[in-house]
C-alpha cells in the first residue's frame, strides 16, 4: 500500500499569455499526476480546470515602466509573502511560467531552500548576451525552453536545458488551408490579399502606423484588385485604426477591418505585413511569406547597439530559426526593415516583391514547413505533453536537495 499523499505543483503564471500556456500544462500534468493539488497564481482558463489561485494573473500584468514602478511596493509584497507561502507548504515543484522578472526571483528563493524549481519559456538568451543564463540557472533547476537553438546555450553553462516545443506549433495546421479561411472571411479566392498588423500596443502604433498604412496605400495602388485585412486585438483597437486610417485609399482598396481573427487573417494572405515579435512567428505557423517592419526609440537602439547587447543581426524569430535550424548561416527568409529602413516606401517596395514572385513564395512556404516541424519537440503529442513530463521527472525524483546549495547532481555539474 502507497502511504505517500499526492503532490502539490505550483504555477506561477504571470500574464494572460500564460494563463493559457499554464492551463494547457495543467491538463498535461493532471494526466501524468491524477490526484494532484494544482495552486499558485493563474486566470480564468487554469480556475476553469480546477486551479487553486491564490492569486489572478492579472495582479502580475502590467505593461510600461510607469506602470510597474507605481506597483512596485505591491509586488515586492506579493512577492515576499508568496515564497514565504511555498516554504511553508512545500510543494513538489514550483513552474515559474515565463514574466521571468517576477519568476526568477520566486524561483531562486525556493530553490535555495530546498524546493525544485523550473521556469517555463526561457527568455531570449538567443538574441541577447549570453550572461543572463548564469542568473537562470542559479533560479532554476531545469528550463523549458520553446526554441531548438536554446538549449544549446544553456548547456555551454552547465545548465539543465529541454527543448519541449513551442504551444503555437500545435495550434497550426502543417498546411495551411487559404481557401477556407477566404471563404470565411467573404474574400475573393483568386484576389491578391495583403494582411497589416502593426502591432497592439499604443508605442507600437505610435511608430508602425503611418509607414504601414502609406505601404498598404501603394501596394493597393500597384496591385488592382488588391484586397486588405487588418486584424485588431481587440473592438478597441479597431475602431481607434478604423477611425486614425480611413482616408487616402484608392478607389475600391478600403481595408477589411476584423475584430481579432488575426491567425485567419493570416492563412487568407498571399503576403502579411507585421511587427517584429511573436505575431512573425504565427504568420510563419501560417506558412504566409511576410515582410518585418519595427522601430523602437532611437536611444533604445543606439544603447543596444553602443553596448552590444544584441549577439544577432536578425531580428525576426523565422530567420533566427532558419539559421539555427541549418539552412544556412547567411539565411534570411523574411525581409526586416528596422528603424531608419521601416518606411512606406521600402516596405512597399518588399511586399511587391514578393506578390511579383510566386516561385520565391513557394520556396519560403516550403521552408516554413520545415521550421513548423522543428518548434515541435514531440511529433506524437503536444508541446505540453513535453513539458509535463519534463516536470514529472523531477517531481518523481528522490530529493537530493541540499538546503543552501542546490541538488548535489546540480553541484556536481558546475565548474
Amino acid at each position: 500500500m502507497n502511504d505517500t499523499p499526492p503532490p502539490t505543483i505550483v504555477l506561477l503564471a504571470g500574464e494572460e499569455s500564460g494563463d493559457q500556456l499554464g492551463a494547457d500544462l495543467l491538463e498535461a500534468l493532471r494526466k501524468r499526476f491524477p490526484a494532484a493539488r494544482f495552486a499558485g497564481i493563474g486566470g480564468r482558463r487554469m480556475r476553469a480546470l480546477g486551479f487553486e489561485a491564490w492569486h489572478d494573473v492579472a495582479e502580475l500584468s502590467l505593461f510600461g515602466l510607469a506602470e510597474v514602478v507605481a506597483h512596485l511596493p505591491r509586488l515586492l509584497r506579493l512577492r515576499r509573502e508568496l515564497v514565504a507561502r511555498l516554504l511553508r507548504e512545500r510543494p513538489a515543484v514550483v513552474v515559474g511560467i515565463d514574466a521571468p522578472d517576477f519568476n526568477l526571483g520566486v524561483e531562486r528563493r525556493v530553490k535555495q531552500a530546498g524546493l525544485r524549481a523550473v521556469h517555463y519559456v526561457s527568455p531570449s538568451v538567443w538574441a541577447w548576451r549570453e550572461g543572463r543564463v548564469e542568473k537562470i540557472g542559479r533560479a532554476a533547476d531545469r528550463v523549458l525552453c520553446l526554441f531548438p537553438m536554446e538549449p544549446p546555450i544553456y548547456a555551454r553553462h552547465h545548465i539543465d536545458a529541454r527543448f519541449t516545443g513551442h504551444p503555437l506549433a500545435d495550434r497550426f495546421p502543417l498546411v495551411s488551408d487559404r481557401a477556407a479561411a477566404r471563404e470565411t472571411l467573404q474574400l475573393p479566392p483568386d484576389a491578391p490579399v495583403l494582411a497589416v498588423l502593426p502591432g497592439s500596443r499604443g508605442s507600437e502604433l505610435a511608430r508602425l502606423g503611418e509607414p504601414f498604412f502609406d505601404a498598404a496605400r501603394r501596394v493597393a495602388a500597384a496591385l488592382p484588385g488588391l484586397r486588405i485585412v487588418v486584424p485588431a486585438a481587440n473592438p478597441t483597437l479597431l475602431e481607434h485604426l478604423r477611425t486614425r486610417f480611413a482616408d487616402g485609399w484608392p478607389a475600391g482598396a478600403a481595408p477589411d477591418w476584423l475584430d481579432g481573427r488575426a491567425h485567419l487573417a493570416m492563412q487568407a494572405a498571399d503576403v502579411v505585413l507585421l511587427a517584429s515579435g511573436t505575431a512573425t512567428l504565427e504568420a510563419m505557423l501560417a506558412k504566409r511569406p511576410m515582410v518585418v517592419g519595427y522601430r523602437v526609440s532611437p536611444l533604445s537602439y543606439h544603447i543596444a547597439r553602443l553596448l552590444r547587447l544584441l549577439r544577432t543581426d536578425v531580428y525576426s524569430l523565422p530567420n533566427v530559426l532558419a539559421r539555427a535550424c541549418g539552412m544556412g548561416e547567411q539565411a534570411v527568409l523574411v525581409p526586416e526593415l528596422m528603424q531608419r529602413d521601416c518606411t512606406g516606401t521600402k516596405l512597399a517596395g518588399a511586399l511587391l516583391a514578393l506578390f511579383n514572385d510566386s516561385e520565391r513564395r513557394g520556396a519560403i512556404v516550403g521552408a516554413f514547413e520545415q521550421l513548423h516541424q522543428a518548434l515541435r519537440a514531440n511529433l506524437a503529442g503536444s508541446a505540453a505533453e513535453a513539458a509535463a513530463e519534463a516536470i514529472g521527472e523531477l517531481v518523481e525524483q528522490p530529493s537530493a536537495r541540499s538546503p543552501l546549495g542546490g541538488s548535489a547532481e546540480v553541484r556536481r555539474g558546475l565548474p
